[in-house]
């Protein structure tokens, strides 16, 4: 790393302009990690209706097929009971991260790139439910996180990111990889930086770290695994970050097949085809919700 990037990865430690944790979020994460046999309705419904913007997004979201609802529910305590408390957990971080940009923050559209993280929660939960691994729940919220670290670099450096994001895009590749030639780091290298600072899990800062280098994964490889395939799907079905990467891919070649089929021995007769066949329906409700969802986050 030369010492423009060097200076710069330094300044994303900068304290007063890195991204902090949505308010009511940490302490319904931390209340949520409990298990789920101690766990109090009530304390969950009180926790999301601090923040009446937030609980009215989670409304929103929990009324979409995309998590089992094609009932209306009309208040917080009915959608927990409707759904459990691991989905409305999964809604209202979802909900809590829309927060976290603005449309002048960048040429980056923020509905695309929300689109891009709830695209991929979803994919990974799915995706993780279909070759049997263990915790599909933890795989939403890993899509769901993975991409933090562009919030830190338009939050941190945001002349340095336009730069970048406009060569991927004119050139049509993948974003990470002007990153690294116009800053040096990555969003990955931003991301673990984020995770840390909001004490996240290991795994979480695994996957932010990691997610476009499983093989490098200090730890946690199965998860980041999942959420790389996940995130590459996601670009390449077009949910990416607002514009079309121009590269062929072959899943079964890809660093986190290989990582993942340890875990996972299912993964070798995995349908590619059909998997992308059917989320089809799923990109089109993405779109509508995020939508809807960042209208009302501003």
């Amino acid at each position: 790393m030369n010492e423009d990037s060097a200076e710069l990865l330094k300044r994303l430690g900068n304290l007063e302009k890195m991204p902090t944790i949505p308010v009511v979020l940490a302490p319904l994460l931390r209340y949520l990690e409990g298990p789920l046999d101690t766990l109090e309705v009530q304390e969950v419904v009180d926790l999301i209706s601090q923040d009446k913007s937030l609980a009215a997004q989670c409304l929103q979201m929990a009324n979409s097929p995309l998590y089992g609802r094609w009932q209306n529910v009309d208040n917080i305590r009915s959608a927990v009971v409707a759904l459990g408390l691991q989905r409305m957990r999964d809604i209202a971080v979802s909900c809590s991260l829309l927060k976290l940009t603005s449309n002048d923050q960048s040429k980056l559209d923020p509905t695309a790139f929300w689109e891009h993280s709830l695209g991929c929660a979803l994919v990974a939960r799915q995706f993780a439910r279909r070759i049997g691994f263990a915790d599909p729940g933890k795989a939403y919220l890993a899509g769901l996180l993975h991409d933090l670290g562009i919030v830190a670099e338009l939050s941190v450096v945001p002349v340095e990111f336009e730069d970048a994001f406009r060569q991927a895009r004119s050139q049509g590749i993948p974003l990470h990889q002007t990153e690294k030639q116009v800053l040096g780091f990555t969003h990955g290298d931003a991301g673990k930086i984020v995770a840390e600072r909001w004490h996240l899990s290991s795994e979480f800062v695994a996957v932010l770290g990691s997610h476009h280098e499983p093989e490098l994964s200090p730890g946690n490889r199965d998860l980041v695994a999942v959420v790389s395939l996940s995130d590459l799907l996601c670009r390449m079905c077009g949910l990416g970050h607002g514009y079309i990467e121009e590269q062929q891919v072959n899943f079964m070649e890809e660093p986190a097949f290989n990582l993942l089929l340890k875990e996972c021995p299912s993964l070798t007769s995995f349908d590619w085809a059909r998997f992308t066949f059917e989320l089809e329906a799923y990109m089109q409700e993405v779109h509508r919700l995020v939508a809807l969802l960042y209208g009302t986050s501003q």
